[in-house]
């Protein structure tokens, strides 16, 4: 059994994979970057919610949370499918030719 461990990996391998994954799919740079200032966002108004209850607050987080994924999946949906159907106007190898 080798020393190196089987979930650890170089640092070029990883910083090539996340430039793969963005370039295959870049709104997922804008979720993670919607995650981490959801996080700090929240964090940020924890602290300052007044006499709100935690519950209440976790609870519209939550919701904001949510909404901001639907929002991004949404967008990544549309963007793929314009791209795919609208900005590409070769014929597909398995589509149908027009016939007039």
């Amino acid at each position: 059994m080798s020393s190196k461990s089987f979930f650890v990996e170089d640092d070029a391998e990883q910083s090539n994979k996340l430039a793969r994954k963005a370039k295959e799919s870049p709104f997922m740079l804008v979720g993670i970057a919607g995650f981490v200032a959801a996080g700090l966002i929240g964090a940020y108004k924890y602290k300052h919610r007044g006499t709100m209850s935690t519950s209440v607050f976790l609870m519209q987080l939550r919701v904001a949370a949510q909404g901001t994924v639907v929002g991004c999946l949404t967008a990544g949906l549309a963007y793929t499918m314009a791209k795919e159907y609208l900005f590409d106007k070769e014929p597909k190898e398995n589509s149908k030719p027009l016939t007039n």
